[in-house]
């Protein structure tokens, strides 16, 4: 189990992170038009995976709009931020902000996606919902970086994530 803090307090996730160096796990997620998407979908890009608990908290919302930001700029480049949040809620947030350059999905219909990257809580107010983590896969579909942020009410490291790339 991964050790973080929520306000402080000590939280829990199932597991750690895959390794860098390691293949990424695939996954099945829900896009905001509904489709299925999975780590296939995006094969011979670079994809960073943006991991948080709503996009509905500012840091959260604030990972999303920094990313999209940063995103604009890199090549052969996608960003995937990953929630479980029903997928109208993502479209309608990225829509109100005019984001373009991230890919919302959404992991409500089954636990697929935390179960490979073990970021879900275990404990703690936040029970069920994701850690906020930062995993970049290369075009060979390795692990490249990862963060698992140890204060949940914290930003990732952008610069460090990007630099993996």
């Amino acid at each position: 189990m991964a050790k973080i803090t929520f306000k402080g307090t000590a939280v829990h996730t199932q597991g750690e992170l895959p390794a860098v160096g390691s293949s990424a796990p695939d996954f099945k997620l829900t896009a905001s038009d509904l489709s299925e998407k999975g780590l296939g979908n995006f094969k011979g890009k670079k994809v960073v995976l943006n991991i948080f608990p709503s996009i509905d908290t500012g840091t959260c919302a604030m990972s999303v709009r920094t990313f999209n930001e940063k995103a604009s700029k890199l090549e052969n480049t996608v960003v995937l931020c990953i929630s479980r949040d029903l997928p109208f809620a993502q479209g309608r947030f990225c829509a109100a902000e005019n984001l373009e350059n991230v890919i919302t999905l959404s992991e409500y219909k089954d636990s697929n996606f935390s179960d490979a990257y073990h970021v879900k809580f275990v404990d703690g107010p936040l029970t069920g919902l994701l850690s906020r983590s930062v995993v970049v896969i290369d075009e060979e579909g390795k692990v490249s970086y990862i963060e698992q942020v140890a204060e949940t009410t914290e930003e990732p490291d952008y610069d460090k994530a990007l630099a993996a790339l």
